[in-house]
């Protein structure tokens, strides 16, 4: 059984979406990362090499979130989850829940979302 390492809530401002206002003006994502991975040496040794690191983790994300402007907020979420799962060899698998709260819709709601997981290829 894998344990779980979470980043909830991260505030990011890109530029996708397929409208143009969205490529041209930007808006605010938030995104939820949860990682699985052995924590055990971790726990046992309380040195940060045996973790996944966090805020490395958040720069990753908030860089490849950023670098590209994507129509699909799926897409942007697969790329994230890519480079997670890339850059820490320690993570087994990611979820990444990405949310929309300015999403160009003629209603009152929240956010509008996807939610994806993906493995590491064995």
């Amino acid at each position: 059984m894998l344990d779980r390492i979470s980043i909830k809530g991260l505030q990011l401002f890109a530029y996708h979406g397929v409208n143009p206002e969205e490529k041209r003006d930007g808006q605010h994502f938030y995104m939820d990362i949860t990682m699985g991975a052995d924590l055990g040496k971790a726990c046992r040794d309380d040195d940060l090499s045996s973790t996944v690191n966090y805020a490395a983790v958040r720069k990753t994300v908030q860089r490849v979130f950023t670098e590209k402007s994507y129509d699909l907020i799926e897409r942007a979420a697969q790329v994230c989850a890519d480079a997670v799962l890339n850059e820490y060899p320690l993570v087994q698998w990611v979820e990444i829940t990405l949310k929309k709260p300015e999403a160009p819709m003629s209603a009152v709601f929240d956010y509008v979302a996807v939610t994806i997981r993906r493995e590491r290829e064995k």
